[in-house]
């Protein structure tokens, strides 16, 4: 299966089921179910941004997330250049459904969509 590395919090926010667009400057015509890997990386304007804007998301604190791994699923419905989601900020959007989080398998990420050999996972 495919997987996609998305900085935390964003990559907790999709698995959780609270972000249903992922933003992105290319377009995929990938459909379907791919992993969710959160980098390394955080970001932490981003998740202040999201205590604002959306006070009743019940946050982990910013070291309580998993990071280096993969983290869930999650399936594209669409790829979408206009959305009413509130997380959209262009200019594409994959459109996301059924969230699922799992338990961190540590794993390396890459740029764009990347092959994980179903061996490497722990489902």
């Amino acid at each position: 299966m495919n997987a996609l590395t998305i900085r935390q919090p964003w990559a907790w926010l999709i698995v959780n089921g609270y972000k249903d667009i992922e933003n992105r400057s290319w377009r995929t015509n990938h459909r379907g179910t791919f992993f969710v890997h959160a980098g390394k990386s955080f970001d932490h304007m981003g998740y202040v941004t999201v205590m604002h804007t959306h006070p009743n998301i019940p946050l982990p604190d910013p070291d309580a997330f998993p990071m280096g791994g993969l983290v869930g699923t999650v399936d594209i419905a669409d790829c979408v250049e206009r959305s009413d989601s509130p997380w959209f900020t262009g200019k594409y959007g994959f459109v996301l459904k059924n969230p699922t989080a799992l338990p961190l398998t540590p794993y390396r990420g890459q740029m764009g969509f990347f092959h994980v050999p179903s061996g490497d996972t722990n489902d």
